[in-house]
């Protein structure tokens, strides 16, 4: 009794850890594919804010986008 307990904890306990993993690693290669920001969307937000952006300040943000993911 006390013996099939103690292994369905432990089937719950590495399964969850598996799973954990899992989607882990199957999100960060649906990020890295889609990534949640690009370069235009920067245009357009920087754009409806009244700004018109050039290069060296999208490739700024893009920067520090990066360096958040």
């Amino acid at each position: 009794m006390l013996h099939d307990i103690l292994l369905l904890i432990l089937g719950i306990v590495i399964g969850g850890i598996i799973g954990f993993f899992l989607a882990r690693f199957f999100m960060k290669k649906y990020l890295k594919k889609n990534p949640p920001i690009n370069e235009e969307m920067i245009k357009t937000l920087m754009s409806q804010m009244g700004r018109t952006p050039n290069k060296k300040q999208i490739n700024q943000m893009m920067k520090a986008m990066e360096k958040y993911q």
